[in-house]
């Protein structure tokens, strides 16, 4: 949920500085949209490589080289989000997210399931772990959204 608050608080800002400034690019809903993933992602993606060890116990037993794979998806969400915001590549980029969203979901799904804390000290009530997985669909929905 505190990256579907980001996407849209980013999204919102940019739309209403590009209407204030009179900035056309920035009156596109779609414009807007891509750029707010795209931040949203080189933020997450920073964290994996800032902080992997808060998120290796998501995949732990999961995959094997679960740090690996942790800072692994934090190279591709900084790619493939900066990928957003270059016009020849953003639908490649787009895809590729979509793809990793689907790839990380199991472990969305082994956070509600074994009741483990949600990452990055969010709430870890069982309400809230399990109301995480009805997101990831709605992010794949954005970024399908912003690049089509």
């Amino acid at each position: 949920m505190a990256f579907f608050s980001g996407l849209c608080s980013i999204g919102l800002l940019l739309l209403a500085i590009g209407h204030l400034f009179h900035i056309p690019f920035l009156q596109q809903l779609t414009t807007d949209a891509r750029i707010a993933a795209a931040v949203m992602f080189l933020l997450i993606g920073a964290m994996h490589l800032v902080k992997p060890r808060k998120l290796t116990y998501m995949i732990d037993g999961l995959v094997p080289f679960p740090h690996f794979m942790i800072l692994f998806t934090g190279v591709l969400e900084i790619i493939l989000g900066a990928g957003l915001l270059f016009p020849a590549i953003q639908y490649y980029a787009g895809w590729g997210l979509i793809l990793l969203l689907i790839a990380m979901f199991p472990a969305n799904i082994r956070v509600a399931v074994k009741q483990l804390p949600a990452p990055g000290g969010l709430p870890s009530k069982p309400w809230y772990t399990w109301s995480r997985l009805l997101f990831q669909p709605l992010y794949i929905l954005w970024i399908w959204w912003c690049i089509n």
